[in-house]
């Protein structure tokens, strides 16, 4: 969904509708660290699952389809006995790199500042 906000400044507008259609696509429990599994390379349904044991099945399963209609993760089918499906960030959702790089770094800070750890 896109969205529109009033504001009286044009920039603040656009800054903020921006800062909004991103949350929009990332936002949740599970899609950043689904997102994060996927930036150690291409992964199966049940080692992203290894990787967040937290979630269930039918979470991940939805985030990854929420993830893929967005662009972020590819879902790449072979037809072979087993059948087997892979996930891989897609170019944009390479792009997040940096993002999560500084998501992590301020968490880090976060918890030393807040927890003391």
């Amino acid at each position: 969904m896109i969205y529109r906000i009033k504001s009286t400044e044009p920039a603040c507008q656009y800054e903020l509708m921006a800062a909004r259609d991103a949350l929009e696509v990332i936002q949740g429990k599970w899609r950043i660290p689904i997102v994060i599994s996927l930036t150690y390379g291409t992964k199966r349904f049940g080692e992203i699952h290894r990787d967040i044991p937290d979630i269930s099945p039918k979470m991940l399963s939805q985030e990854l389809k929420a993830l893929e209609e967005n662009r972020l993760i590819t879902r790449t089918l072979y037809d072979r006995m087993p059948i087997t499906v892979e996930y891989s960030l897609t170019p944009l959702g390479m792009s997040l790199q940096n993002l999560l790089v500084e998501l992590r770094n301020w968490g880090r800070h976060f918890r030393k500042e807040i927890v003391g750890n």
